[in-house]
């Protein structure tokens, strides 16, 4: 599949996400924010980063890129979304998926390998793990805490829409050790731990996270077979 990774000013982990589809077997394309095309990819990546440099509120800003409008309108026909960290804050304020992300509980920037759970491998970007798979998947935020309205939090727990859970410690206060979410179609998925780091050995932080970007495949093998 052709995976298009969008580049905001401030974002910084671009060519990871790149490199990640790279090894997962698809073919990375490279966006740029004020892009009004998706020069004809198959799913898109919005990255970690800093985009704007967080003003106002992280991912505020990014949310009017002109890519964005085009992100938003291809998202409502189905195609597979993700956003990493900041993308999945760029998500959020983008109104494809629901809540926010506030500055961690401890007010701290945190960086280590965390322990997940996945709860949904029904979504676009989950298919390659077990349903209640534990995998673990670098992390690193300081504005990663997932809020929203007891409403709202309880509809993505009765709909299993909660993709992925903090096992172990939470890390920065996220409502009910929520990592990441999904939208009811399944395309659009937001995580803020990031698989990106955690798909080739030598790196030291494991494997654990390719299965987010091999599971396109499985899509590549029903859509285009």
């Amino acid at each position: 599949m052709k995976v298009g990774v969008v580049t905001f000013p401030g974002t910084l982990d671009d060519v990871d996400a790149q490199r990640a589809a790279k090894i997962a077997g698809h073919e990375a394309i490279a966006l740029w924010h004020g892009d009004h095309d998706l020069r004809g990819v198959d799913a898109i990546i919005l990255p970690g980063g800093f985009s704007y440099g967080d003003y106002l509120r992280a991912g505020a800003i990014s949310r009017f890129s002109p890519v964005m409008a085009e992100i938003i309108e291809a998202a409502g026909k189905g195609m597979p979304v993700l956003g990493i960290c900041n993308g999945f804050q760029v998500l959020c304020e983008s109104h494809l998926l629901p809540g926010a992300l506030i500055r961690n509980d401890h007010r701290k920037f945190v960086c280590r390998d965390q322990r997940l759970r996945i709860e949904n491998n029904q979504t676009a970007w989950t298919s390659a793990y077990d349903a209640g798979q534990e995998v673990t998947i670098v992390l690193k935020n300081g504005e990663g805490g997932f809020i929203a309205d007891e409403d709202t939090l309880d509809r993505l727990e009765g709909e299993g829409r909660v993709v992925a859970r903090y096992l172990e410690v939470n890390p920065n206060g996220s409502m009910r050790d929520i990592a990441g979410i999904t939208n009811e179609r399944g395309n659009v998925v937001g995580l803020m731990p990031h698989p990106e780091h955690s798909v080739e050995a030598l790196t030291g932080s494991g494997t654990d996270g390719l299965g987010f970007f091999t599971s396109l495949s499985r899509i590549a093998e029903t859509v285009f077979a």
